[in-house]
């Protein structure tokens, strides 16, 4: 995989259910209602009954009663005894008090030796608690805490991030030739990149981007979100990480972005893209899609040397001009630099970033000293997959892997120790060797400066160690 691939010209509310308002509307007539008839001694008497169809009590001109079923609800009965309405109406009363007090005696008597008070108060907490521990699980790199709006929208948050996108020309001198000779060289464009502007302090801002979109730049431009285009300096990169940072002038600067931890990503969270796809004519441009897969390892060909780089695989379409560019997740915080893809002839959704948890480190490290210090050996690699057999022929046919070595740099840790020319490496410290990616690998990410390592290696068809002090 190349990272050509991926720089190319620009040419080229939730709803509160209460009880349901319908609960709360009742039908206009009582639940029970009050019936007058007669009794034997022809005095009126009270009765409660369901209410169904209503019902009434009438005098027929025989003397006797009759009940007879209305069609309309009741909606007075008269008493023909008033007094005796008034009685039954305090005993009622009274009656209803005395239980009021009893229950209310129970309750304040019993609830005391139960445990509902305590699951009410445990509830609450733990519902406080939970909405914390919700608040602090996106945490940043920068461990400012965050908080989820889940009433804000993507867009208000691409609104946002869309300031801190920048859009990165690498311009590069070039030499033409005419008539009578070669002309006086001239900045041409030589492609687009994307970036994020992640710091400002006082009068100078900081853009991570790709070392891939500003390698070999004689002049580099960076257009902002207001439209305008500002000279940008290269503060430092590093090409096995593909990793640069530049600074510019702060005064048209508006807004940084913030990192987030990117161990927390787990396949099918959502992320979005944003960067200027093919060009600035389409800068800014936001593309959705899901985390696809984590600690993806993709060997690429840079121009320090071939690496295996760590990286997150998205479905979020990244096309050339991308590079550098955010992947970031619903909340705004940057999650990787958006850095290539794989563009063979049918394969689709294939995005890669790198993530922010490994780039953090190295963009201080090039703030602090404009480079990444790594242990030094000052010797020329070759994998013994590519050395033609006749190099390598006095190899136990069981060797079928390792490093060539094809020169060495005087005074360097491997001249000191004792390293020669065709010899082959096949393990650092009992770790084994196989190709030159994973020598750079463990060197770089295993051992450190001014540590001793032992390198087994063939010479002459026979194994043996060599002790080399790591330097600078």
């Amino acid at each position: 995989m190349n990272y050509k691939d991926e720089f190319e010209r620009e040419q080229d509310k939730t709803i509160d259910h209460t009880p349901e308002e319908t609960s709360d509307v009742h039908n206009s007539k009582p639940e029970y209602e009050t019936l007058t008839q007669q009794n034997q001694e022809g005095e009126s008497e009270s009765a409660f009954i369901a209410n169904e169809p209503e019902s009434k009590v009438v005098e027929t001109e025989e003397g006797s009663s009759e009940e007879v079923i209305s069609e309309q609800p009741i909606n007075r009965i008269e008493l023909k005894n008033s007094a005796k309405k008034k009685k039954r109406n305090v005993k009622g009363f009274t009656s209803m008090v005395a239980a009021g007090v009893v229950g209310s005696v129970l309750t304040l008597t019993v609830l005391p030796y139960t445990d509902y008070l305590d699951n009410f108060s445990s509830n609450v907490e733990s519902q406080s608690i939970g909405n914390v521990q919700q608040n602090t699980d996106a945490n940043t790199v920068t461990a400012q805490p965050t908080s989820v709006k889940t009433s804000s929208s993507i867009a208000d948050t691409v609104e946002h991030l869309s300031k801190t996108i920048v859009g990165i020309v690498n311009y590069q001198q070039q030499q033409s030739s005419g008539l009578y000779g070669s002309n006086p060289s001239q900045s041409v464009e030589r492609g687009t990149g994307s970036g994020v502007i992640f710091q400002k302090n006082n009068d100078i801002a900081y853009i991570v981007t790709n070392n891939h979109v500003v390698e070999g730049a004689t002049k580099l431009e960076v257009s902002l979100y207001n439209g305008e285009k500002v000279s940008a300096e290269i503060v430092g990169t590093d090409a096995l990480t593909d990793l640069a940072v530049l600074k510019i002038d702060s005064k048209n600067v508006e807004a940084t972005a913030q990192f987030g931890d990117s161990s927390t990503l787990r396949p099918g969270d959502q992320v979005y893209a944003i960067g200027n796809p093919l060009g600035l004519d389409l800068s800014r441009t936001v593309t959705q899609g899901i985390v696809s897969a984590i600690n993806r390892s993709i060997a690429v060909n840079t121009s320090a040397g071939n690496w295996e780089t760590n990286v997150i695989q998205t479905d979020a379409a990244i096309n050339p001009g991308n590079s550098g560019g955010a992947l970031i997740n619903p909340e705004g915080l940057v999650i990787g630099i958006n850095s290539l893809k794989i563009a063979d002839s049918g394969v689709e959704g294939l995005g890669f970033a790198i993530p922010s948890n490994d780039l953090i480190p190295i963009v201080n490290e090039l703030i602090d000293n404009g480079k990444v210090d790594r242990p030094y050996l000052g010797i020329g690699l070759a994998d013994l997959s590519e050395v033609p057999q006749l190099y390598w022929e006095n190899l136990p046919e069981s060797v079928k892997e390792g490093v060539m070595i094809t020169a060495v740099e005087p005074n360097s840790a491997a001249a000191n120790g004792g390293l020669e020319a065709q010899d082959v490496i096949v393990s650092m410290n009992g770790t084994k060797i196989a190709n030159s990616s994973e020598l750079r690998k463990y060197l770089y990410s295993d051992v450190k400066m001014g540590d001793e390592i032992k390198i087994e290696v063939y010479r002459d068809g026979k194994l043996t160690t060599v002790n080399v002090k790591l330097a600078k």
